[in-house]
């Protein structure tokens, strides 16, 4: 979240890029802080003794795409009515995916990009396409800097600016939602911005959006190391161009107080 208003921005479509989770970007009609799924969001249930855990898996987090139009998200395993349903593309136009927390049998717990943040519900694997991804990013909120892994090997780090006291940047477990190029690289938002599944605590809206959570670039790198942002987080655009040529959608982001 920065100053411009990304809702009248026009935004130049990112092709999809050859990762391990081989997960396409669908062209992004929308500005990333107007993307908003449809319905709301279940609260995270205990399910223990019913599923494991999708890192289990041996193969890093486990990424969900949706194969329809829609998906229906259930309250519970086993469910036959979906408590809520969401459309893919996204409003950004890129494809649906979620981050896998856990799998039962047919069924798959998610993060969900609504709010609150950390929200999940159940959908049928039948509906998705799994694929695996040992990448993450984790930002520290208190030493300002950002890390990109693969597996235990640190690819990548480097200094991030982020909210301000009155519009903090919630800490917590996000993935990336979209992936678009802005149409100034020189601008406010470096060249790319990743839309990411959190929002703001503190904006309900921001700029004709929901107040969506990201990680793009800047047009001041002196400001970086600082906290400086409506909530966003800021890197430098040499770190946000090599990010969006790695990181496919579904990439978990651990964002640390």
């Amino acid at each position: 979240m920065n100053s411009p208003d990304l809702s009248r921005a026009r935004w130049t479509p990112v092709a999809g890029r050859s990762t391990v989770a081989a997960v396409a970007v669908a062209a992004l009609a929308v500005a990333l802080t107007a993307c908003q799924p449809s319905g709301a969001a279940s609260e995270p249930e205990d399910t223990a003794g019913a599923s494991a855990p999708a890192s289990d898996e041996g193969d890093g987090a486990r990424i969900a795409t949706v194969v329809g139009e829609e998906i229906g998200v259930y309250a519970e395993p086993g469910a036959e009515e979906p408590e809520h349903t969401l459309t893919s593309p996204n409003d950004a136009g890129a494809d649906r995916v979620f981050l896998v927390e856990e799998e039962a049998g047919d069924w798959l717990r998610v993060l969900l990009p609504v709010r609150p943040n950390g929200s999940t519900g159940w959908v049928r694997d039948a509906d998705v396409e799994l694929s695996g991804t040992d990448l993450r990013v984790e930002v520290d909120l208190a030493e300002l800097t950002f890390a990109v892994y693969e597996g235990d090997e640190e690819l990548r780090s480097g200094p991030v600016g982020t909210g301000v006291e009155e519009n903090p940047t919630p800490p917590g477990r996000y993935f990336v939602t979209e992936l678009v190029e802005t149409p100034d690289p020189g601008g406010a938002y470096g060249p790319y911005a990743f839309g990411l599944s959190g929002f703001s605590p503190t904006l309900e809206t921001f700029a004709g959006g929901p107040g969506q959570m990201a990680i793009h670039g800047t047009d001041d790198e002196g400001a970086l190391g600082t906290r400086v942002s409506h909530g966003c987080i800021r890197v430098g655009n040499d770190d946000i161009t090599w990010m969006s040529e790695l990181l496919p959608l579904g990439t978990p982001v651990e964002v640390r107080d």
